[in-house]
């Protein structure tokens, strides 16, 4: 009998892992999908190596890591079935990952796809109506198992072809995780995180700057590159004037990050005479050098990083300012910013 293989959906939480799992224990060869996008899990992609390493060791699952950011990018602007609660189109996310898992199963000669998802578990994307509507949008109708909820949903191709033993799978349902901890101590799975919002789309916060970011915040938003959705998530943001984007590290670690991200545009500038956070101007060369309001741009992005710097005596006095634009350097005496103008710039 040829192998029987099959591609899986993989969020590394413990409802995808208990699916491969349970699929793969039926001697089935798995291959764990691991989407990322700038909105979650993007840094895998600097250890796909150790990360599958650790699956492996971890879960006995065989899991590649797979970027998904130029197409998810690009859903954001007009999600067929709209958002939930805050910027999270978690309906059209599912179809793009399964869209895209469905377009691998010849390359790794699948016959079949996995996920974790639970019936009823999540009220946006997991009613037993919106489950049928992924299944009909990626075009996985009669491809996809859902081997939690099997027994409550109808057979797929799978089952009634006997790739599958529809008897060894389940009928989990609801928003409990009971059921799902015990089928994880009875297959040995013990490491396993909690249930935790991984996606800054569904972070209050950050959803409503990444909101405001392809609403319109600046006008270059409709050059959305990677490295700006994952500069939204770091640091302090500020709207200086019209398209001037300054972001300010909050700790040694996001300034690290910040110099980590520096695009060829973009500029710095950071306290010459006291420690302070790194200010990072995206695209700075286009927005700001050489423009009417390049000195007054220039000297409220200062005073920002002067007034967040570390006080002296209990006060923040004026400081030594460098302001790397790429080609050229510069340094001048800022005072710190207001209050005022911290809350009217503050994004």
């Amino acid at each position: 009998m040829s192998e029987r293989v099959a591609l899986g959906l993989f969020s590394g939480g413990l409802d995808s892992i208990l699916a491969c799992r349970v699929v793969a224990d039926q001697g089935i060869r798995v291959v764990a999908l691991k989407f990322v996008t700038p909105f979650f899990d993007h840094d895998l992609l600097r250890r796909t190596d150790d990360y599958s390493a650790a699956m492996l060791h971890r879960h006995g699952l065989e899991v590649r890591v797979i970027d998904l950011s130029e197409g998810y990018l690009r859903l954001l602007d007009h999600p067929a079935h709209g958002f939930g609660k805050h910027f999270n189109p978690c309906i059209d996310c599912k179809i793009l990952m399964l869209t895209r898992a469905r377009s691998l199963m010849a390359e790794y000669g699948a016959s079949f796809l996995v996920t974790g998802e639970v019936l009823g578990q999540r009220p946006m994307s997991q009613r037993r109506d919106t489950l049928r509507v992924i299944e009909r949008d990626s075009g996985c109708a009669g491809l996809l198992l859902r081997p939690l909820s099997a027994k409550f949903l109808a057979p797929t191709r799978a089952e009634l072809e006997g790739l599958v033993d529809r008897e060894r799978l389940y009928g989990f349902s609801g928003r409990g995780r009971k059921q799902q901890r015990q089928l994880a101590a009875e297959l040995g799975i013990t490491d396993y995180p909690n249930p935790a919002g991984g996606c800054m789309l569904t972070d209050p916060n950050l959803a409503a700057r990444i909101k405001h970011f392809y609403q319109g915040l600046f006008s270059f938003g409709d050059r959305r590159a990677v490295e700006d959705i994952r500069l939204l998530a770091i640091g302090r943001h500020f709207r200086i004037d019209d398209d001037v984007w300054l972001i300010m590290g909050r700790s040694e670690r996001e300034n690290e990050r910040l110099l980590a991200l520096r695009g060829p545009d973009d500029w710095l500038l950071h306290m010459v005479s006291r420690p302070g956070p790194l200010g990072l101007v995206r695209r700075g060369r286009e927005t700001v050098a050489g423009s009417i309001r390049e000195e007054e741009s220039v000297r409220r992005m200062a005073g920002l990083v002067v007034r967040y710097g570390k006080k002296v005596a209990g006060g923040t006095p004026e400081a030594e300012v460098a302001i790397d634009k790429g080609t050229v350097r510069e340094q001048g005496i800022f005072l710190p910013a207001t209050d005022d103008q911290c809350v009217s710039w503050r994004i």
